[in-house]
């Protein structure tokens, strides 16, 4: 087979910029055009990345959060920031790469390169049984594959995912959010057979389970059966066993797309993938791969890091060849292990996980009862950590993966490295060079040594070491040793709010409170300096309206709002705003719907249902906001604060009204308790659940607060969020009655609006709490700060004080102007472009209209 040659890129630099293309824009892909630039140092460069989905890069690796409530912005990429740094990019399937003539064709296209790149990553793996092409029939490996599942699992009520590796797991997750009874089919004996044993794969199960998705392991599917006519209605197994299911997700591993580079004669793998060097270089002249295409050293990885990996050293050895960076740069291989949350279940795998060195020695810890296990691979002397895995509890994992990595000898007994720590025990004797990125491999001496060279805030050390750009799971860590290595270095560490205030918020909360300010003027004069910016005018803001209740838009309050509290409505990608009315408990009536229904016709806006149990009806003009507000109104809708850092919503079950396991009124108390927290400004947002029992459809436990019923009462949780950090919410306390949960939630959520930071979510907060939840119970149950009168009353006064922002904006004469458009005419924005998509209008991407789609007009109330 022909091995990948040493030569260099180009051997001669050509009389135009540099021509380098890229084949593939995934994550890695992006990757390598961004170190290409970064290590360019402003050398012209002739970049053009052929893409063949129709959006240019996302995140891959949080590609499930693409159905959360809302769903996060994955873009890594944008075709005005390619356009603004001078790449190129191409919309289409590239062919016929001629690597002696050194051309490609796209579409009908002949491009010219001096350098080319094969990111074309890997397709799913799609086993070759009857059936598996059927209507319903899905792989889960791109955004668009998404958007069809989803489509799809609107008219069904169950899904199989074939695979129970990682992304399997994560499709399995996909399914349930779409609210579909899910199942899991893996051939191997156990789950995520590449990354666990047979103890962590059956930890793992029971825990998979608990949470209603059904787990068969050991199943070899032999046929996707088919219903008259012709739809997926199941699997049949090879044992003569079946699972019935209306839609099935294949997820059994991937394969290198390397069909191009077959074509075009590059050496490939026995089983695939573009061969490559050290150096990341292939079998031709001027020709790369990196990612899931590329073979190194007879391994194909499938992670993100070593992709990335691979593009630093592909574009460094690309600009060697040009002369425009110094050395060549080698990719030696990369540590395969892995920190995720799959299905909120957090798992570790590190080092020798499975124990295969010869002579080693295991240490574990199965704790049936907290759903965890743990084990470290030790070696034969038992003073070295080899490997390890972790499951349902990875608060470890950087610490023993230090240890395994470094080869640091133990100091303590390795059964201490796995047992829950008591408060008060000592840390982990990890080396002081601690791994602080895992995706980048950035260590605290990178970061550290940054800091010294004036790097002062988090985007200057992700600008300097690239820490906290890959999962951005380290950027707590990140802002952590900022703040130490700053006090080593004498510098004062300030909690200031911003230049214009020397107080932390909460500081500057209890100013404001004792002092009873009432206006911007007043808390600027008494306590700041200057005029105020972006971040101390929105704060100050939140905490008048926290204190005092007033309406947010009032002239002395207006000017300190951001953009969303401004026009008290989102605004959305294409400058729209999205509407959502208040659905208390998601309980609605059938004239609700109609007048909402109504609406969103008139005004031809985007229907969505939320997460949270809400209608949100999206690409609304500015200057129409307050015409669909008067109409909903009018039907007895409110404000559901979407917009506001305050509550947003209160999830609920039926409860025992109509569902046969309830045991408590959760409806009710739902509603009852978001009327009595609406609009309740805070430093965050806030979300609530209430479930009915402890199968727990209402999803308390992954809120702010949430409330199980039992049948000695309400259960109640604090501190939790889903989100890009997912936490579960901690049992504060049990079998209340309901006034006393209401006047525990009252002061509970008083005292974290009192005291947290700017923007900082109940969870962080409650985690920063010396003393934790013990504390908290202390303060709120047991009076041990004497606060618990004051933050009754406060909570009373706001419940009392409440006004509907949106009834007060239209009783407000200044509102018609503060909603055109255009201050100096009263002209609609004609601008906008949209396109139609499953009957319902939505902005058009820039790609569609560059490839000439007619967009189509916008109604208006009265156009």
């Amino acid at each position: 087979m022909p091995q990948p040659q040493n030569q260099p890129v180009i051997s001669s630099a050509p009389a135009h910029p540099p021509r380098i293309v890229v084949i593939g824009n995934g994550m890695v892909g992006h990757r390598l055009v961004e170190q290409m630039q970064s290590q360019a140092n402003g050398a012209d460069l002739q970049i053009t990345v052929i893409c063949e989905e129709s959006r240019l890069a996302y995140d891959r690796v949080h590609l499930s959060s693409h159905f959360d409530d809302p769903a996060p912005d994955l873009a890594l990429a944008t075709a005005e920031g390619y356009e603004g740094s001078g790449v190129q990019v191409i919309y289409g399937k590239a062919h016929g790469v001629d690597t002696a003539q050194k051309t490609i064709q796209v579409n009908d296209q002949t491009i010219h390169y001096d350098a080319l790149v094969f990111a074309t990553g890997s397709f799913p793996f799609v086993p070759p049984i009857p059936g598996r092409d059927a209507p319903g029939c899905f792989v889960y490996r791109t955004l668009d594959d998404l958007e069809q599942i989803r489509d799809t699992a609107r008219g069904v009520k169950s899904g199989v995912v074939i695979g129970g590796g990682l992304l399997g797991l994560e499709a399995a997750g996909a399914l349930q959010k779409l609210g579909l009874t899910t199942h899991v089919v893996e051939f191997a004996p156990q789950l995520m057979p590449a990354q666990l044993d047979p103890e962590g794969g059956q930890t793992l199960r029971r825990t998979i389970e608990d949470m209603g998705i059904g787990v068969h392991v050991g199943k070899s599917t032999s046929e996707v059966t088919l219903s008259d006519s012709g739809r997926v209605s199941g699997l049949a197994f090879a044992d003569g066993s079946a699972l019935a299911a209306d839609l099935v997700v294949f997820s059994a591993g991937i394969r290198p797309r390397d069909d191009l580079a077959r074509a075009c004669g590059l050496a490939l793998g026995k089983r695939g993938g573009i061969v490559i060097d050290d150096t990341c270089r292939t079998s031709a002249p001027d020709v790369y791969a990196v990612g899931e295409c590329a073979l190194h050293d007879g391994r194909i990885y499938g992670l993100v890091a070593p992709g990335y990996g691979m593009a630093r050293v592909a574009a460094a050895n690309i600009l060697h060849g040009l002369n425009l960076c110094d050395g060549p740069a080698t990719f030696t291989g990369a540590d395969l292990s892995t920190k995720l949350k799959l299905l909120g279940v957090e798992v570790g795998s590190f080092g020798d996980a499975k124990g295969i060195t010869e002579g080693c020695r295991t240490v574990s810890l199965s704790d049936n009862v907290r759903g965890t296990y743990s084990k470290l691979v030790l070696s034969a002397d038992g003073l070295r950590v080899l490997g390890g895995l972790l499951v349902g509890d990875t608060a470890r994992y950087n610490d023993l993966l230090d240890l395994a990595l470094s080869g640091t000898p133990l100091t303590v007994s390795p059964e201490t490295l796995i047992v829950p720590p008591l408060p008060g025990r000592a840390a982990l004797p990890t080396p002081t060079n601690a791994l602080i990125c895992s995706c980048e491999n950035v260590r605290a001496d990178a970061v550290c040594a940054a800091i010294g060279d004036g790097a002062r805030d988090i985007r200057a050390l992700k600008t300097c070491t690239g820490a906290g750009t890959g999962c951005g799971g380290c950027v707590p860590s990140l802002h952590g040793l900022l703040q130490s290595e700053l006090r080593r270095l004498g510098e004062t560490v300030s909690n200031h709010l911003c230049e214009h205030f020397a107080y932390s918020r909460q500081e500057l909360f209890d100013l404001i409170r004792v002092k009873g300010h009432r206006a911007w003027d007043e808390v600027l004069s008494a306590h700041g300096t200057g005029l105020g910016c972006e971040v101390c005018k929105p704060a100050v803001g939140s905490i008048l309206s926290s204190l005092h209740g007033e309406y947010v838009l009032k002239p002395q309050h207006a000017p300190l709002q951001d953009t969303n509290d401004a026009f008290l409505a989102n605004i959305q990608k294409n400058g729209t705003y999205s509407v959502m009315p208040r659905v208390p408990g998601g309980e609605i009536t059938a004239d609700g719907l109609i007048a909402i229904g109504e609406v969103a016709r008139r005004y031809s806006l985007y229907c969505k249902i939320t997460g949270g149990q809400r209608i949100d009806l999206l690409g609304a003009q500015r200057d129409d906001l307050p015409a669909i507000w008067a109409e909903l109104i009018a039907a007895g809708f409110e404000s559901g604060h979407a917009y506001g850092k305050s509550l947003r919503t209160i999830k609920s079950c039926v409860g025992s009204a109509w569902c046969r396991y309830g045991v408590q009124d959760s409806t009710t108390l739902a509603i009852r308790l978001e009327l009595r927290y609406r609009g309740l400004r805070s430093p965050h947002k806030l979300k609530s659940g209430v479930s009915g029992c402890t199968r727990e459809c209402a999803e308390a436990r992954s809120k702010d607060f949430g409330i199980i019923a039992t049948e000695a009462g309400w259960n109640l949780y604090v501190g939790g969020n889903g989100g890009v950090t997912p936490k579960h919410a901690l049992l504060l306390a049990e079998g209340l009655d309901e006034p006393t949960l209401t006047r525990t939630v009252d002061r509970y959520l008083m005292f974290y609006i009192r005291t947290a930071d700017r923007l900082q979510r109940t969870s962080a907060w409650l985690e920063g709490l010396e003393g934790g939840l013990d504390y908290l119970r202390g303060v709120i149950m047991d009076d041990s700060l004497g606060l618990c009168a004051d933050l009754d009353a406060a909570m009373e006064q706001h419940a009392l004080s409440y006004e509907d922002e949106w009834a007060a904006a239209l009783a407000d004469p200044a509102t018609p102007a503060r909603f055109r458009t255009f201050v100096n005419a009263d002209t609609r924005d004609t601008g906008l472009q949209w396109v139609e998509e499953r009957g319902q209008l939505r902005p058009a991407f820039a790609h569609e209209l560059t490839q000439g789609l007619t967009p189509l007009p916008m109604a208006g109330g009265d156009d």
